[in-house]
């Protein structure tokens, strides 16, 4: 997954390094005896590349070659990333340990240079490492767009979205059908168009996409939507630099000029909403707070109630983007895995029509209080969850002080690293844990939730690294899901086995794209705009 020079220029550093190494290692074990007990690490590890070339073998996911680890070293060991220790935890007894007794010595992130092109020098906060301003601005967000007050705000404007996205997709089965009776939607591609509306809504004021868009908005929004799956894509494949510092006087940098222009792109579209706030303020209450996110972040400046470690303008654009990017993917690829686990698994799909057809009918709208009611079709949305999670390893960690973990000794660097797929099909735990059953969510795993409570599930994360926008991204999911499957029948156009192949990134994204068939389950009068 790495992007590798040469291996003639390996061959060579690593023998001229190699009583070096030797030395450093030497070094390292008497270190650790005065330290403390170190968990155990596979063998085959290499000079200074260590055990990264283990997790880039072909046709293998990093989650699955960890998992493999695991079965063999047991639920915690240790890899040497190149320069870069790491620690694996493989079961929710390790997680529980790692993230909640050790939570605030493992709440920050490793500085990668891929991270630091997207994050606006890590201003976005979900990737800065901890300190002061990643705890003001936390807050900040979490009051201003993703607490349970402010979720609820906005879920009529949510529902209201993807209304409008079932609507025009009506409209379209209307004019494309003709004598056909089912027209073909690739899932991503909508899916991923309608939960970026209802985000822009909620935190742009504007939807950018569709039919009813200017082509200035919906080329900046397919530029920006591009520009987050690609960095997703880097940023889970990670740079041989960030491992191996020496790579980066080789000129092998043609990821970091890649991300460096996709960051300039997407800049460019921040700037330009970013503006087109700032000038619609100039004939509007400056300090108002009643608007968009944006428009709050942006009277937060002027209030000089934003933290000071980076430009004003630059924290505006660096949230911004981080809630947009935080909530599209993981959305995106969640409503993609749950659609291809119904069609794999028919008598499921048939049981959340059902459960649709008692709770909501066919003869109104969904509205906000269905989803309370719609147990099994939560029940799916954390099965999805559990077997594909939309970040197998979560993302990156570091442990910025000293600790132990179940005993062992952890030094301040070491990069985390939940693996959240292990974990969530241990068979200790789950029964059949790579079966497509969400009645375990109604009986025998009811209590589980998705919060970061129990370590079992944990797709979000736990601690203060946990994503704080989990209330806001299950509404997302749900409203999403049961919208989708409450107004159209679905079904596989070839009828053959649905692939199920994961392309691994910072978002699991599924290989193969997902078409089908679709159909209208609600009368014509109902595809109008609702009244919430």
């Amino acid at each position: 997954m790495m992007d590798f020079p040469s291996p003639i220029i390996i061959f060579l550093f690593i023998f001229s390094s190699y009583y070096l190494w030797r030395k450093w290692q030497k070094n390292k074990k008497t270190k650790g005896v005065s330290e403390g007990k170190k968990a155990p690490s596979p063998g085959g590890a290499l000079p200074i590349i260590g055990h990264l070339h283990l997790l880039n073998k072909r046709g293998k996911l990093p989650h699955h070659v960890l998992g493999s680890m695991a079965d063999k070293y047991g639920p915690i060991f240790r890899l040497n990333l190149g320069s870069r220790p790491a620690l694996v935890v493989s079961n929710w007894e390790m997680a529980k340990e790692s993230m909640c007794t050790n939570d605030a010595a493992a709440a920050s992130r490793p500085e990668l240079s891929v991270s630091k092109n997207f994050s606006y020098n890590f201003a976005m906060f979900g990737l800065a490492s901890y300190s002061s301003y990643w705890r003001d601005m936390r807050k900040i967000t979490h009051l201003e767009l993703l607490s349970n007050p402010r979720v609820d705000q906005v879920k009529s404007v949510m529902l209201g979205e993807m209304s409008t996205s079932l609507r025009e997709l009506y409209t379209r089965w209307g004019g494309e059908r003709k004598k056909l009776e089912e027209i073909s939607v690739e899932i991503k591609h909508w899916f991923g168009d309608a939960t970026l509306n209802m985000l822009l809504k909620i935190i742009m004021g504007k939807r950018c996409v569709g039919p009813n868009a200017s082509e200035g908005n919906e080329n900046d929004a397919r530029t920006l939507q591009m520009g987050i799956r690609e960095s997703f894509h880097l940023m889970g494949e990670g740079l041989l630099r960030d491992y191996i510092p020496w790579v980066a006087n080789l000129g092998f940098d043609g990821r970091v000029k890649a991300m460096e222009k996709i960051a300039e792109q997407m800049d460019a579209i921040l700037q330009r909403w970013f503006e087109e706030h700032m000038h619609h303020r100039s004939t509007d209450d400056l300090d108002r707070r009643d608007g968009d996110f944006m428009d709050s972040l942006i009277s937060l400046g002027r209030a000089n109630q934003l933290p000071t470690h980076h430009n004003q303008n630059t924290i505006v654009k660096a949230t911004t983007l981080n809630m947009i990017a935080g909530g599209t993917e993981s959305s995106t690829v969640t409503l993609t895995w749950a659609i291809s686990l119904l069609l794999k698994n028919p008598c499921a799909l048939e049981k959340a029509y059902q459960e649709l057809d008692q709770v909501v009918g066919r003869d109104r709208k969904l509205n906000e209080s269905d989803i309370n009611n719609l147990v099994y079709l939560q029940a799916i949305v954390k099965e999805t969850l559990r077997l594909y999670p939309a970040g197998p390893l979560l993302g990156p960690r570091e442990f910025y002080k000293d600790c132990f973990v179940a005993g062992y000794f952890v030094s301040k660097g070491t990069q985390l690293i939940p693996n959240i797929w292990k974990i969530q099909t241990d068979p200790r735990v789950w029964p059949d844990p790579f079966e497509f059953k969400p009645e375990r969510f109604l009986t025998t795993h009811k209590d589980v939730d998705l919060k970061g409570n129990n370590f079992e599930l944990i797709p979000f994360g736990s601690g203060r690294r946990g994503c704080p926008g989990v209330s806001f991204g299950l509404q997302m999911v749900h409203f999403a899901l049961a919208g989708f499957l409450h107004s159209f029948h679905i079904k596989n156009p070839l009828g053959e086995e649905i692939d199920m192949r994961e392309d691994f990134g910072m978002a699991n994204e599924k290989v193969v794209p997902l078409n089908v068939l679709v159909t209208p389950r609600l009368p014509l009068h109902l595809h109008t705009p609702i009244t919430v």
